[in-house]
């Protein structure tokens, strides 16, 4: 099947204000990453993988062996119904998940390729339509991650990071010079993402992951077919070559002001699929800092073989659930304010650091203490203060020196309770909050502004 999409006699529009607006109020969604790979939870062969769900290019295992995982894929406590209603309920709004990764494994039922989940495994079942299904009875958006410029199982896909067939799948098809991307594309790209966009009902976002070496003409044939047959999905920087409608950061964090719309991804453990020697995972109060760090946060959970959220996932998102449903007003519908936070003077002599490694399969890259700060987002006539990790029941809030003749009240989000302050030439002190040592060490104040 060919589909000439480069014919296509319109122009490129890209995302429209208001396709955008649902997207940067949302603030918050899942990220699943689910595969052949959740089977195998690290192992093979008997000893721990290396390159967590990417274990098939760090192993080195031939197409027809790595196959043989689907005999055995059989996620009978899969239920669309819970995950969509486990993410709603810790205040994510829309679900992107895994239609295809690096290992080429469709997880849908796809036609023009047998390699997919409802005729390899004996599972049977399209969890992506099941999925689709329950965001739209929820309320939920939803989305599909696609892998475009990796393919392990198609003989037809070059790469060229770190170096030349860095990435390849060269021990089933190592003649990496006569490799014909275009082919690929034409055979299998194009044809599954017509599929992905006509099958499932409405689709929010194409995620994509690792451009490559797709052209420039490539990603403009995709981006066409992908407004023709969905004008108001929005598709991430991923599709390559600035032809994306928002873009993307991986595994850390941004602290400044970016006015146009980004996403960052992050894991709650140390893979993004399934792995059962990732026991430690993040603290809810980091995992929420990371929230109130970014304008989007695409937060991954790896379901485990039995279709299953693993349990180490539940204390951060019942944090999230709690912190939400108090504090949720300073996330939703926010814009930032004229500057993104500032550093407690608790903190003075101290810095915040961050894991530094290599950038690809297994890495995390946010912040592994944390530092006494204030974060700030606005909405209305409202400035929230994110208070995160200040013990002291007094500061001072520099941001606010200039703005403090027009405040009219602050109060605390949690508890709704009126906060003393009095200006200063240095800001906005804050005065006599008294909260218990034992609540969570994230809060929320609510400054209400005089209208400008």
């Amino acid at each position: 099947m060919t589909l000439c999409c480069c014919l296509l006699p319109f122009t490129l529009k890209g995302a429209g204000k208001e396709d955008m607006k649902w997207f940067t109020d949302a603030k918050f969604g899942m990220f699943i990453h689910w595969g052949l790979y959740s089977q195998t939870a690290g192992d093979w062969k008997g000893h721990p993988t290396k390159g967590g769900e990417h274990f098939m290019l760090y192993e080195r295992i031939p197409v027809k062996e790595y196959a043989l995982i689907a005999n055995d894929f059989n996620p009978t406590e899969f239920n669309a119904r819970k995950w969509v209603k486990t993410a709603k309920e810790a205040g994510m709004k829309y679900i992107v998940i895994t239609s295809k990764h690096h290992d080429g494994f469709a997880m849908y039922h796809s036609a023009c390729s047998d390699y997919n989940i409802v005729t390899r495994t004996p599972f049977a079942r399209d969890p992506m339509k099941e999925l689709a299904d329950e965001c739209r009875k929820q309320g939920l958006k939803f989305g599909f991650y696609y892998s475009l410029g990796r393919d392990w199982e198609d003989p037809d896909v070059p790469t060229n990071w770190p170096t030349k067939a860095g990435r390849s799948n060269t021990w089933d098809f190592p003649d990496e010079d006569n490799k014909n991307l275009q082919a690929y594309i034409d055979r299998k790209v194009l044809p599954q993402l017509t599929e992905l966009l006509t099958n499932y009902g409405e689709i929010a976002m194409m995620w994509f992951d690792t451009p490559e070496m797709v052209t420039k003409e490539q990603s403009r044939s995709i981006r066409r077919l992908i407004e023709r047959l969905q004008p108001h999905c929005l598709i991430n920087s991923r599709i390559g070559n600035g032809l994306g409608d928002y873009r993307i950061i991986e595994q850390k964090l941004m602290n400044e002001i970016d006015p146009k719309p980004w996403e960052a991804c992050l894991t709650m453990g140390a893979n993004w699929g399934y792995n059962k020697y990732d026991t430690v995972y993040k603290k809810p109060d980091m995992m929420i800092r990371n929230l109130t760090d970014v304008v989007n946060l695409l937060l991954n959970i790896g379901p485990n073989p039995q279709g299953s959220f693993p349990q180490q996932t539940e204390p951060g998102l019942n944090a999230f659930r709690q912190w939400i449903k108090t504090n949720g007003e300073a996330i939703y519908g926010t814009s930032p304010w004229h500057t993104y936070g500032e550093t407690s003077p608790l903190a003075h002599g101290k810095r915040e650091e961050v894991k530094e490694g290599f950038h690809d399969a297994v890495f995390d890259g946010t912040p592994v203490n944390a530092i006494p700060d204030f974060r700030y987002t606005a909405k209305g006539n409202h400035v929230y203060v994110i208070v995160r990790h200040v013990p002291a029941g007094e500061f001072t809030l520099r941001a606010f020196k200039g703005y403090t003749d027009r405040i009219k009240r602050i109060t605390l989000l949690d508890n709704k309770k009126t906060v003393e302050w009095k200006p200063t030439e240095e800001g906005l002190r804050i005065c006599h909050i008294r909260r218990s040592s034992d609540v969570f060490p994230v809060y929320v104040l609510q400054v209400e502004m005089q209208a400008e």
